[in-house]
């Protein structure tokens, strides 16, 4: 039901100016702007960055205070009933009946999206269940799954009706290597007839997974093009030493450290200047995980 046709048309979602404060006063979105192609979109910032606000903004769960959301001539926030019925949404926490199977919980779902007729339903149910690898627990109560299973689930009824546009927040958090790789394929999958945003704060799943990315901080963007072009932005300026851990600190008050992970017992940290530093550095092979920690340092123009 997923498979790419000739058919299919690029598409474009447009944000252009959208602002967004809530009643306390925390500035949630500051002129956002984006142009989202089809295909999978990363969209990374730390927690409180504003991700989530953008999502719940984009999929009609919360008003704009300012600014204008096209997507394929919808106007996303004028037109909601348009938009949600184009709209497959994960939410990054979703509740579930308890003791309710996933098959049953799949054709409520289905019948809320409109397919009314029960042989046709019944087809899409078991498509979707067999498409993310749960028909053979279609039987369990969604509440007794597994993180990764229960995530899976949420990409399924993402998937009712073919959305053409798919919006998931933080997706893989708490999820194992195995899971996520699986999470993997089934969004990889989603996205050739799709817009789908990711909105993560893990590096790793945009630098894997999109050709496309922004980078969120305090309600502002502060990158928005391609994931290779952001690479280049800092290509030839990290470098990498190893250091111990009472060096450390020293090294951070003098040098704009990026990350400080541990290898073989000491610490291995990536320095962002502008020419190489000599004596123990030598330049790093440059990583997504580069670009955005020197952009939430205002390290890039």
């Amino acid at each position: 039901m997923n498979a790419v046709t000739d058919t299919f048309q690029p598409r474009k979602l447009s944000i252009s100016h959208l602002s967004k404060t809530y009643a306390n006063g925390v500035v949630a979105l500051e002129d956002v702007s984006l142009e989202i192609p089809s295909g999978m979109f990363g969209l990374l910032g730390p927690n409180g960055a504003g991700k989530s606000s953008l999502m719940r903004t984009l999929a009609t769960l919360q008003e704009a205070d300012q600014g204008t959301v096209d997507f394929d001539g919808v106007d996303v926030l004028r037109d909601k009933q348009a938009v949600r019925k184009m709209l497959g949404y994960l939410p990054q926490d979703f509740g579930v009946y308890p003791n309710v199977s996933a098959l049953d919980l799949l054709d409520h779902l289905a019948i809320l999206k409109g397919f009314q007729q029960k042989k046709i339903r019944q087809e899409l149910v078991e498509s979707l269940l067999h498409q993310v690898n749960l028909y053979e627990h279609r039987k369990k109560a969604v509440s007794k799954y597994s993180g990764g299973m229960r995530q899976r689930f949420g990409i399924a009824q993402c998937l009712i009706g073919q959305p053409k546009l798919i919006i998931v927040d933080e997706p893989t958090a708490g999820l194992d290597p195995g899971e996520r790789n699986r999470f993997y394929d089934i969004l990889s999958e989603v996205s050739e007839q799709a817009i789908v945003i990711l909105s993560t704060h893990i590096v790793q799943d945009v630098q894997e997974l999109c050709s496309h990315m922004a980078i969120m901080r305090q309600g502002k963007i502060m990158y928005c093009g391609t994931t290779e072009a952001a690479l280049e932005l800092v290509r030839g300026k990290v470098f990498r030493t190893i250091a111990s851990k009472e060096d450390v600190e020293t090294i951070a008050k003098e040098q704009h450290v990026l990350s400080n992970k541990f290898m073989g017992g000491k610490r291995l940290l990536h320095v962002y200047a502008q020419s190489n530093l000599g004596n123990h550095y030598e330049p790093a092979q440059v990583t997504l995980e580069d670009v955005y920690f020197a952009k939430l340092q205002s390290l890039l123009d």
